[in-house]
């Protein structure tokens, strides 16, 4: 199981709420619990469908800025390569 912990100031707001389920109930295979005492949202998807930046982009589109708490999983990280610069 993949977990995923992300603190975001605002969640407490039934409307923010509200936007981020519209959002996240998009994404297959993708469950989650809102801590809203905290700001504390815990994203456990099944399969790894979405990258840590996709989700960081859901947040900043609903105006919340994220903060991913804890190591971001290998399998929600970008697969992109990266190429050394010659010198």
């Amino acid at each position: 199981m993949i977990e995923l912990e992300v603190y975001a100031a605002g969640p407490r707001d039934l409307n923010k709420i509200l936007d981020l389920d519209h959002e996240l109930e998009a994404i297959p295979s993708l469950r989650y619990n809102v801590d809203s005492n905290h700001d504390i949202l815990y994203l456990e998807p099944e399969e790894p469908t979405i990258t840590f930046r996709e989700v960081r982009a859901i947040f900043k589109k609903l105006g919340l800025d994220p903060r991913f708490i804890g190591a971001i999983p290998l399998e929600l990280r970008p697969k992109t390569k990266t190429q050394p610069l010659s010198v």
